[in-house]
């Protein structure tokens, strides 16, 4: 497949549904040249949600080791040394946050999309995010403060750490057929070789 061909599954989260975020969201992902080919509003249920995290089978344990590092890189105490536990906890959490509402889901395509589309969103605390992403312009959340208060951590958009784990999850949450392929004015001036016929 085409570099340009790429795709990359990108969620609204229901913070950024309720804060009406949505426009701010998609025109940055626009701006930079990525295509929209799928858009739906929803109200994701707990199996979904879970399924969505788990597509990996190594997240409960690579996301249970990154949060007891994360603890002892601060000189915390992680409220536990088990990986599993720790991620039983987060999951619970997941579902009960991706679930009170509302989410936008969405599939851009584009050269580079996964790569691209992550950096606009920034890193997953908005707290320590670039200013100019997603994630560093429009939240104050931080990890000390979910962690206080027992809940995830709110930072608007979910978005493909990979090319395969983005594969995967435009898979679990579209379609073939609701992946619509088009063509925009635009793509000849981002992407055609000698771009011909300008001065038709």
């Amino acid at each position: 497949m085409h570099p340009n061909k790429e795709r990359t599954l990108v969620l609204v989260k229901p913070d950024g549904v309720q804060r009406g975020l949505i426009g701010e969201v998609t025109s940055r992902f626009e701006r930079v040249g990525l295509k929209l080919v799928a858009m739906k509003m929803m109200v994701a249920d707990a199996d979904h949600i879970e399924k969505h995290y788990t597509l990996d089978p190594e997240w409960r344990r690579i996301t249970g080791e990154k949060t007891i590092k994360g603890y002892l890189d601060k000189g915390q105490t992680p409220p536990s040394t088990d990986p599993f536990e720790i991620t039983g906890k987060i999951l619970t959490n997941l579902k009960r946050f991706m679930t009170i509402g509302p989410i936008i889901a969405m599939v851009w395509e584009g050269a580079h999309a996964q790569k691209i589309v992550k950096k606009l969103t920034g890193g997953t605390e908005p707290l320590s995010s670039d200013v100019g992403t997603i994630r560093g312009d429009y939240v104050l959340d931080s990890y000390r403060m979910s962690d206080q208060e027992g809940r995830v951590i709110r930072n608007i958009v979910h978005c493909s750490g990979s090319e395969k784990e983005a594969e995967e999850e435009v898979k679990h949450w579209f379609k073939p057929d609701e992946i619509i392929n088009y063509r925009l004015v635009q793509e000849q001036i981002l992407s055609d070789v000698n771009l011909d016929g300008i001065l038709e």
